[in-house]
């Protein structure tokens, strides 16, 4: 006896299309969202490093729920940090030094050393009046905010604290930075108003429009600079294109934070009472 035949299956029906990013359940990753470290980056709750530890360490919360490493979301979403990763970040330190010539910024390269060398308990300047008492875990993961080349001296920021090296470093930055620069001028005669002017507003890098800055004379040899950006070797750079060579130069200050009578290869702690 023939078997009757059976009818086709159904065809499947079309998955749900996902509903709006805003109807979404809370701490749903988003795939077209920003990774939750960035979010943090981009809102000043951390360094890109810290992000990614304090996701790891399970002390981050996006929309309420536990953030995991590589997560994206909403550039809306409700981040929330654990205490105890405030705590963590709160014990950081910045350590100002008085960089001398001849030492780089940063990694050691050519064979010059990094200034980071110098910071010793016996370079600590006798006038820090921090309170803090050295620990050698404040010389880990220290970095640079902010390069002095190794033919200048001055103000060197180091900081373990992610926010301080991004309100420091980068296309973003508003912070001032002073320095003084002696200066030789290479052609006849003493330097034009108009080139003083051009220094000031008026010159290009790389193919990029300079912001504003102020420069006015110290002395008869000495050019004040206060720049709101740090683009490579910029002030010497700047001083070719008029007709100035650079004799030396020293960063004396950033943001609210001098250099004061800080010595040469001296080193203090940032204050709690001081701000960039």
């Amino acid at each position: 006896m023939a078997r009757p035949e059976r009818s086709p299956p159904p065809a499947p029906r079309p998955a749900p299309r996902p509903a709006a990013a805003a109807a979404q359940a809370p701490g749903t990753p988003h795939a077209d969202g920003l990774r939750v470290a960035k979010l943090m980056t981009d809102r000043g709750l951390a360094s890109r490093r810290e992000a990614d530890e304090w996701i790891e360490a399970g002390w981050v919360r996006v929309d309420g729920r536990l953030a995991v490493l590589g997560q994206r979301a909403r550039t809306d979403a409700v981040i929330d940090i654990d205490p105890r990763a405030r705590a963590e970040q709160a014990r950081r330190v910045t350590i100002l030094l008085h960089k001398p010539v001849g030492y780089v910024s940063g990694q050691a390269e050519d064979g010059h050393e990094p200034a980071a060398v110098l910071l010793k308990p016996e370079n600590r300047w006798e006038g820090d009046a921090s309170g803090i008492n050295f620990q050698v875990n404040h010389l880990r993961h220290l970095a640079p905010a902010g390069r002095l080349d190794i033919d200048s001296t001055g103000l060197l920021v180091l900081t373990q604290d992610g926010r301080i090296a991004k309100r420091l470093i980068g296309d973003q930055t508003r912070v001032e930075k002073e320095y003084l620069v002696r200066v030789a001028y290479t052609r006849e005669g003493r330097l034009p108003d108009e080139d003083l002017e051009r220094l000031r507003h008026g010159l290009e890098l790389d193919g990029v429009q300079l912001r504003p800055a102020r420069v006015s004379w110290q002395n008869e040899d000495q050019l004040r600079f206060v720049l709101r950006e740090g683009r490579k070797r910029q002030i010497r750079r700047m001083c070719e294109l008029v007709g100035l060579e650079v004799l030396g130069l020293k960063r004396v200050r950033i943001g609210s934070v001098a250099l004061g009578p800080l010595p040469a290869g001296q080193w203090r702690y940032l204050r709690d009472d001081e701000r960039f």
